[in-house]
């Protein structure tokens, strides 16, 4: 029995593990997202009173590849963000560790390298 009165299934403590990762890799996403919004918000700044012209100031063409860069990374993380609150809904809901594709099991060390998986390694390859 759990503190809350219901019995645990065999799958509860694995949920419970699964979820502990999602979270964690939830709290480093957001640290991410923070860092590269803040190096976004520096090249913005370094670049409005300046009066470089990307195109011809070899300084200028650094700077808007940089922010670009920058822009591309923040994108990025903000989509694994999503990916990472989708797999936590998953586990919520118990379909977490089944491929969407197939109905089969994920292999727990897909899970473990790409925890937001949610396709086999089969059905990933697939894909490809």
């Amino acid at each position: 029995m759990t503190d809350g009165g219901q019995e645990e299934i065999g799958g509860a403590a694995p949920a419970r593990a699964q979820r502990q990762r999602l979270v964690q890799a939830l709290a480093e996403n957001a640290d991410q997202v923070t860092d590269l919004e803040q190096q976004h918000a520096r090249f913005v700044e370094a670049s409005k009173d300046s009066n470089a012209d990307d195109e011809h100031d070899p300084e200028g063409a650094t700077i808007a590849f940089e922010r670009e860069q920058v822009t591309a990374l923040l994108d990025r993380a903000r989509s694994s963000r999503a990916a990472i609150e989708q797999a936590l809904a998953r586990v919520d809901d118990g379909r977490y560790g089944t491929c969407e594709r197939c109905g089969g099991p994920i292999a727990p060390a897909r899970l473990e390298a790409r925890p937001e998986a949610t396709t086999c390694i089969a059905c990933a390859a697939a894909r490809r």
